[in-house]
């Protein structure tokens, strides 16, 4: 996902350490004491914005602090995607890490012609087979807006409707889209989930007019996995004096008075996790890696959960149990997206 994210986890990381990855699996060769392990990240957008791109970098920058030697670059569209790929791949780093939906599918041709690099795509596994020096991450993105659609329809003043604004047009932001409206409209019957997938996620302008579309429908209270185009969302719902929930960061300082929460998600710890998993013979090639949705993200609002100006403490009470729930596999979101 270019999309997904996302970023601060200082009260919030030993709660949401996630399962460890499986035994080992597969290896395309054992690192020594002391080995050096080059990983490269590449990013659909810019380490700066404040959300899926910058958590991901934060993590990079662990890595680089524990001794990893790591590279990384930014805003790199989708035509640029092979040729960059190839070139880390050439010039001999480890670990590849494609931080967006369409990496999924380019490391499965990419992958079989450098049988001695991994690669790591933050996205569903895109076929049945893969191939054994690639891996994928499902970080329970629809649980996760299957939630947010149920928090905003808990919040909602009006109880006329709510929206989502998403960015590329993908099938990752498709989905989340359909999530959240179920989640919505499955929690408050009467509601009315309304979704923009705007096709960017670098335009803070298409957000905001994306935002306030919906706000013109009468949904009071917004909510974004769109990246700067994301951060229009907010400021539209902001000036339209409606609630807000942040993605894949802690949002609040880009508008207090109206993020009701955000849904940070745990991507320092993912990337962190998968050059381990590489340095240690851990890595699960052909596999997906997919933590239950209270590991890999965290409500999170400053110092605590969520803005209790917005948010009551019995309507908090109600999101967590839609929230265990869906970590403990209780609602099962894609047959109600299906549905």
């Amino acid at each position: 996902m270019s999309g997904i994210s996302r970023r601060k986890f200082a009260t919030g990381l030993a709660s949401m350490m996630l399962i460890p990855f499986a035994a080992p699996l597969f290896s395309r060769r054992a690192f020594a004491a002391g080995d050096e392990v080059k990983i490269a990240l590449i990013l659909p957008g810019s380490v700066a914005d404040g959300g899926w791109n910058q958590l991901a970098y934060q993590g990079l920058q662990t890595l680089k602090s524990q001794g990893f030697k790591v590279a990384f670059s930014e805003s790199v569209p989708q035509a640029q995607m092979d040729q960059v790929t190839r070139g880390y791949a050439d010039d001999g780093y480890n670990l590849i890490i494609g931080h967006s939906f369409e990496y999924g599918s380019e490391f499965e041709q990419v992958g079989p012609q450098y049988p001695d690099t991994y690669f790591f795509a933050t996205t569903f596994k895109p076929s049945e087979k893969a191939p054994d020096n690639t891996e994928f991450m499902n970080l329970a993105y629809m649980n996760a807006a299957y939630g947010a659609g149920a928090l905003a329809a808990i919040i909602s003043e009006k109880g006329k409707a709510v929206g989502y604004v998403g960015g590329g047009d993908n099938p990752s932001q498709n989905g989340m889209m359909h999530a959240f409206i179920a989640g919505a409209e499955k929690t408050r019957p009467g509601i009315t989930g309304l979704g923009i997938v705007t096709g960017d996620y670098n335009n803070a302008a298409k957000g905001r007019e994306a935002a306030s579309t919906m706000i013109g429908n009468g949904a009071d209270v917004i909510w974004h996995t769109a990246d700067v185009t994301g951060l229009g969302a907010i400021q539209g719902a902001a000036a339209a004096k409606v609630k807000a929930i942040g993605c894949y960061a802690d949002q609040k300082s880009i508008a207090p008075e109206f993020i009701a929460t955000s849904f940070e998600t745990n991507l320092p710890w993912v990337i962190e996790q998968v050059a381990h998993s590489v340095q240690d013979k851990k890595f699960l090639g052909g596999q997906e890696f997919h933590p239950p949705v209270s590991k890999g993200w965290l409500p999170i609002y400053g110092d605590t959960a969520y803005n209790s100006k917005l948010i009551t403490a019995d309507q908090w009470a109600k999101f967590q149990d839609i929230w265990t729930q869906l970590s403990e596999g209780k609602i099962d979101v894609q047959s109600l997206v299906k549905a």
